[in-house]
């Protein structure tokens, strides 16, 4: 067997001629965009984002150190910086099916707009309401209806007591009702006196008191249909009071979002649940807080609110997000619980986003070995991807594990492109056994491991270096300086030469004589 030979000291390394270089500091050269021998994987990489039909979804692969992820953001964020913001999402409550709760789509800011407009209108409501009902105008009118139906009344016992006058008969008002007696003149005839009468005469006043019972059972009849009636005027004075407060604030708000068919249809549904629900309104809040002493259940506004589940206001360009812990919460979004009186319960403003949401009309990245080891993940981004749309779900009902009643929110549209990072191994085991993959992911960005050295790629190296140290904010090694810690003259770092933060970061070994 031969001997294997010794390298000579220079084939061990590869020197670099600096002769050829035209700069003196690598301060002088521009930042490195893109990175050195991966213009394959950029020109894949900018096929996969610039294609917006369904299925282009990106795969970037490449081994660890390779920069993949950080030339990929660097891509995103030149691309995202020049689109036009994506929309707001927001939940709002659905009246006729208070557990689905409904989706609204505005411009981006406009979300943030609305949610305080419904905000004010609750605090507007609060305070007309009230003082419409205790104005002199729907007392006036209220006393007008009380005096007009008892007039009618009074009337139709009146009559009734004079056609029992005529027959000699009294009407008698007790605490159970009312009663027919003979008459002596104006007093109640006594049963002394009535067992005197003749027997004609008794049963001719049976029969006057038969006859004047049937009356009066016509009359209480006739009164409670009054009652009836003034019951309905008065609902119907009711609800033209609470229109007159309630119109002009959601007109006003009707003609601000004119241009949006699904808020006026939802403000129509506001001003109906507030004239059907005008007595939360009507008490002051002295007598709210005694009501709810009492039941322990205040008025509940809530109702009205706006949940604004993605704002954009103040961000410029579409989203760039990478979610670091992508569970299946993180990803979809989730639907919180409060306890109350002892039990666990929701509603729509509990709703919150998922990382899907904050990068819907932008940009998704995602670590795929991270999204692999998280259950329920990768198939809810699957199904995510596939139906084009975000449905909020708890994995206690995705797999059918709980059969309680919770929310069940209004899916979303998806809009988003997302990026996969993570090896080969990955990619092809994913290519191989799960079928959806390549249907989802369709353009692969594989980064290389090696990069052959030349005079073009020296100087490329030579802009990175210079790229990294503007970015890391290091500062060159100077032999002539001295340490500010002992004012030895320093030696050569054995790390990347930095400012210490502190003096205690001074006295570390790497920066210390």
């Amino acid at each position: 067997m031969n001997p294997i030979s010794s390298l000579a000291p220079d084939r061990l390394y590869r020197a670099c001629d600096a002769d050829r270089f035209t700069f003196t500091s690598t301060a002088e050269l521009d930042d490195l965009a893109q990175g050195i021998g991966q213009m394959r994987a950029i020109d894949a990489a900018h096929f996969g984002i610039g294609m917006r039909h369904a299925g282009y979804n990106l795969y970037v692969m490449g081994q660890s150190g390779s920069g993949k992820r950080y030339l990929i953001r660097q891509l995103l964020d030149q691309r995202a910086g020049a689109e036009a913001r994506p929309a707001d999402w927001c939940y709002v409550h659905n009246f006729n099916q208070p557990h689905k709760p409904h989706a609204i789509q505005l411009p981006a800011g406009l979300g943030t707009r609305f949610h305080a407009d419904m905000q004010q209108l609750v605090s507007e409501l609060k305070a007309t309401i009230p003082a419409v009902f205790e104005g002199d105008e729907y007392r006036r009118r209220l006393a007008r209806i009380d005096e007009e139906y008892g007039e009618w009344q009074a009337r139709a016992f009146v009559e009734v007591g004079e056609e029992a006058g005529k027959l000699g008969v009294t009407l008698l008002r007790t605490p159970n009702g009312f009663s027919f007696a003979p008459a002596k003149g104006d007093d109640v005839m006594s049963p002394e006196d009535y067992e005197k009468l003749p027997q004609e005469e008794k049963e001719r006043i049976e029969r006057d008191i038969g006859t004047l019972q049937e009356t009066l059972e016509k009359v209480i009849r006739q009164v409670h249909q009054w009652r009836r009636e003034r019951l309905e005027r008065v609902r119907r004075l009711n609800e033209e009071a609470v229109l007159f407060a309630v119109g002009h604030l959601i007109d006003d708000l009707r003609r601000d979002y004119a241009e949006y068919p699904v808020v006026c249809s939802y403000l129509g549904e506001v001003q109906q649940n507030v004239i059907e629900n005008m007595d939360e309104f009507r008490h002051p809040r002295e007598a709210v807080q005694g009501l709810a002493t009492a039941t322990s259940e205040p008025p509940d506004f809530s109702r009205f609110g706006v949940n604004l589940l993605v704002g954009r206001d103040g961000v410029d360009g579409a989203p760039v997000v990478y979610e670091e812990h992508p569970t299946y919460q993180n990803l979809i979004g989730r639907v919180e619980h409060i306890a109350q009186f002892g039990a666990l319960v929701t509603n729509f403003l509990l709703i919150k986003p998922g990382a899907l949401h904050q990068a819907n009309g932008g940009y998704l990245l995602l670590d795929v070995n991270k999204l692999l080891t998280q259950p329920f993940s990768w198939e809810g981004l699957k199904r995510a991807l596939s139906t084009r749309e975000i449905r909020i779900e708890s994995i206690g009902q995705m797999v059918s594990m709980v059969s309680t009643v919770s929310l069940e929110p209004e899916p979303i549209p998806l809009d988003a492109k997302v990026i996969l990072i993570g090896n080969r191994l990955l990619y092809y085991l994913l290519a191989q056994y799960d079928p959806e993959f390549s249907e989802l992911f369709k353009v692969a960005a594989d980064f290389e491991d090696e990069v052959v050295r030349n005079a073009d790629n020296d100087l490329l190296y030579a802009r990175l270096i210079g790229t990294m140290a503007r970015r890391d904010k290091l500062r060159p090694f100077d032999p002539g300086a001295r340490c500010w810690c002992c004012s030895r003259i320093c030696r050569p770092p054995r790390t990347a030469w930095k400012q210490p933060p502190c003096w205690h970061a001074a006295m570390a070994p790497d920066w210390c004589c």
